[in-house]
């Protein structure tokens, strides 16, 4: 498959999937090859991990036994006033 450099820009998802498909994609650039894209094989693809690794950053804190409400406690609104 040849695509140019405006259908690379205009066309990113269309060309993605189709080296999804197992096809090569030749890119053009006024009229000459200068690049291709190529799918990854499925053995060669990162398996994602099931949860983000910045969550273990507060793993070894004992005071923090709920992660999620000591981060809902941080997003809270906070009030700057003369009582504070």
């Amino acid at each position: 498959m040849h695509a140019t450099v405006k259908d690379l820009r205009l066309q990113a998802r269309a060309l993605l999937a189709a080296t999804q498909r197992g096809e090569t994609v030749e890119i053009t650039y006024r009229g000459k090859p200068c690049a291709r894209l190529v799918g990854l094989a499925a053995n060669q693809q990162e398996a994602r991990p099931s949860r983000n690794p910045a969550f273990a950053l507060w793993a070894d804190r004992e005071e923090m036994e709920d992660v999620d409400a000591e981060v809902r406690r941080l997003r809270e609104p906070r009030t700057f006033g003369e009582n504070d």
